[in-house]
C-alpha cells in the first residue's frame, strides 16, 4: 500500500469488524464484510450502515454564496429553500459534466456541497476559481467531517431513538442541525441505495462514537462499496466516471432536466448546453436485463443481435441480488433505445440476449 493512501476515522472500526479493503479514489475503504449479497439484502428488507467519509464536503457562506453557486453549476441554488437539497451537476464550458453533487443549504448564506471522491478537489478547486468574483468564502471542509449513511427501510425507527429530532418530520432530500447519540450532527435525509434512509455528517472525532450508537440500536449490518455500487444500479443511479464524464453532457446522459436554462444569471457551460439541449444525442443511456445471472460488465460491447454490428457499450452491470438476474446500464445508439428492443452483448466471446427496459431497475414501494 503506498504511504499517500488515506484511511477514514473508522479504520479500526473496519478492521475490528473483518473488512476486506479497497483502494478507492486515494482511500483504503471497506469493500464488504459478510458478502456482498447479505449486506445488499440487509439494505433492501432492513438496514445497512456505510462509512463514506471519503466524499468531499465544500462550503460556501456569504451574501452572494448562493449566486456564486448559480454561476458554478447547471442548477438554481439560490431557489434551495433553507434546509432542503438538491442534485445537481458542475460542467465545464464545453458542457462535459466534471461531477454530480448534492448541494445543501444549511443557511440564508450557507451551502454545503458534496462532490464524489475521485473529483472532490478538482470540485474545490472549480467552486473556488468560479466564486472569485462574488462576495462568498469557499472552503474545501473535506478533512473536517466523516460521513455515515444508513440505509434501509428500518433506517427510521434504528435511528429515532438516538437524535431528538422528529423523524416523521424530515422530510427527503432535507436536512437538519441536531445531535445523533448525543454529538453534533447535519442529518441528511438522502442516500445512494434506492432505499429511505439517512446520511450524518459529523466531526471525525466523533464519528466512531456515532457509528457504535447506530450500529447497536437494532439489527444493521456494515455495509461496504461493494454492495454500494449493485444497489445504486437497481436503483438507475449513475455513477461517475460509469455513466458520466466529461465526454457527455447532462442531456446525453437523460439528466437534461438538472439544467436550468430558465435561471435568469449566466452559468459556466450555457452557450454549449443550450445547443445540447436542442439536439438528439447520438447515443442514449439505457437500462438493459436478461434471464442469466451472467453479468455484462463495465466496457463491454452491446452488439446488433442479427449482424454483431457494435451499437454501444456497457457502463455498469451486475448480477441483481434483489430480482435474480443480470442487470446492466449502457449507452446504444438513439435509435435502438426504446424499452423492449431485442438486443445483444458479447460477454467475452459469448452473445447474449439482452432486452431495453426503462430505468430504474427497482423502485422501493413507498
Amino acid at each position: 500500500m503506498g504511504t499517500d493512501i488515506r484511511r477514514t476515522p473508522l479504520h479500526d472500526v473496519h478492521e475490528r469488524l473483518g473488512a476486506k479493503f479497497t483502494d478507492f479514489a486515494g482511500w483504503q475503504m471497506p469493500l464488504r464484510y459478510t458478502g456482498d449479497v447479505a449486506e445488499h439484502t440487509a439494505v433492501r428488507t432492513g438496514a445497512g450502515l456505510f462509512d463514506l467519509t471519503h466524499m468531499g464536503e465544500i462550503l460556501l457562506s456569504g451574501p452572494q454564496a448562493g449566486q456564486a453557486l448559480d454561476y458554478a453549476l447547471v442548477g438554481n441554488a439560490s431557489a434551495i429553500g433553507v434546509g432542503r437539497a438538491r442534485y445537481t451537476m458542475i460542467c465545464d464550458d464545453s458542457g462535459g459534466i466534471l461531477d454530480d453533487l448534492i448541494v445543501y443549504r444549511t443557511g440564508e448564506q450557507d451551502y454545503l456541497v458534496v462532490a464524489n471522491a475521485s473529483n472532490a478537489a478538482l470540485v474545490a478547486g472549480e467552486l473556488i476559481d468560479r466564486a472569485e468574483d462574488f462576495d462568498t468564502e469557499v472552503r474545501d471542509a473535506s478533512t473536517e467531517y466523516a460521513l455515515i449513511a444508513l440505509q434501509g427501510p428500518r433506517s427510521v425507527g434504528l435511528l429515532a431513538p438516538l437524535t431528538p429530532t422528529d423523524l416523521s418530520t424530515v422530510k427527503y432530500y432535507a436536512s437538519y442541525p441536531t445531535t445523533v447519540a448525543g454529538r453534533p450532527a447535519l442529518l441528511a435525509r438522502t442516500g445512494y441505495t434506492g432505499e429511505d434512509g439517512f446520511e450524518l455528517f459529523v466531526a471525525p472525532d466523533d464519528a466512531e462514537a456515532v457509528w457504535a450508537a447506530v450500529a447497536g440500536a437494532g439489527d444493521v449490518l456494515p455495509c461496504g462499496l461493494s454492495c454500494r455500487d449493485s444497489l445504486r444500479l437497481e436503483a438507475g443511479m449513475p455513477l461517475y466516471g460509469n455513466e458520466l464524464s466529461t465526454d457527455l453532457t447532462p442531456y446525453a446522459a437523460g439528466l437534461g432536466r438538472v439544467v436550468k436554462l430558465d435561471k435568469p444569471s449566466d452559468f459556466v457551460g450555457r452557450a454549449a448546453l443550450q445547443k445540447a439541449s436542442a439536439e438528439t444525442p447520438a447515443r442514449k443511456l439505457v437500462g438493459l436485463v436478461s434471464e442469466g445471472r451472467r453479468a455484462p460488465r463495465h466496457g463491454y460491447p452491446v452488439v446488433d443481435p442479427a449482424d454483431g454490428a457494435r451499437i454501444g457499450e456497457i457502463t455498469s452491470g451486475a448480477p441483481s441480488p434483489t430480482l435474480g438476474h443480470a442487470i446492466a446500464m449502457a449507452y446504444v445508439d438513439a435509435d435502438r433505445a426504446v424499452p423492449g428492443s431485442a438486443l445483444a452483448v458479447d460477454i467475452r466471446g459469448t452473445i447474449t440476449p439482452v432486452d431495453v427496459v426503462e430505468l430504474p431497475f427497482y423502485r422501493r414501494s413507498s
